[in-house]
């Protein structure tokens, strides 16, 4: 995958997170730079983190399934991306009750908007010309920053956005699927 592919990737996977993060930054009321560093901290490395795992579970199969790596891609990248389409009217992802940035509260929220990146990173299991390490990095960078921005967009906007950014980036996901689908009934 080229790096425009991952940087797309990485920017749909955080939009999971980056709509989480306004919703932090709502409850917050008052974000400053240590409340959006530790937000963008723990969806970051989650982020980041996942995909690795993902890659290293996915690698023990790859043998069995790189032929049809095309379609696997396609079909988790267009489920992730329709989970994040139809999850973008759930306000369940709400600041859940006590400090927004208490440890009980942000790992949770981290560890759920990162499975999607499990299951991409899968995908690159399937795709050994990907640079695994650094792809890991650029989604965790793209996600700290865009949870950072989420934060102090959450504290000047509210949720208002919340739905939007879940619906691009379950889209960006569908198209990236869809790219793969066809790359892979060309090579019919």
């Amino acid at each position: 995958m080229s790096f425009f592919e991952v940087f797309l990737i990485a920017l749909g996977l955080s939009m999971d997170a980056f709509a989480v993060a306004v919703c932090k930054g709502a409850a917050i009321k008052r974000c400053n730079i240590y409340s959006e560093a530790l937000i963008g901290g723990y969806f970051g490395v989650f982020q980041a983190a996942m995909p690795l795992l993902g890659a290293f579970i996915g690698a023990a199969f790859v043998s069995r399934v790189e032929r049809f790596s095309p379609y696997i891609a396609f079909v988790l990248l267009a489920i992730i991306g329709v989970k994040m389409i139809k999850g973008s009217t759930d306000d369940t992802s709400s600041a859940a009750s006590g400090s927004p940035l208490a440890f009980s509260s942000m790992l949770p929220l981290a560890i759920a908007t990162s499975i999607d990146a499990l299951a991409v990173g899968v995908t690159f299991a399937l795709h050994p010309e990907t640079n695994l390490y650094a792809s890991a990095c650029l989604i965790g960078i793209v996600t700290f920053a865009m949870s950072a921005l989420g934060a102090k967009a959450g504290e000047s906007f509210g949720t208002r956005y919340k739905s939007k950014a879940e619906i691009i980036g379950g889209a960006i996901l569908i198209g990236i699927g869809l790219k793969f689908l066809i790359e892979g009934l060309m090579k019919i």
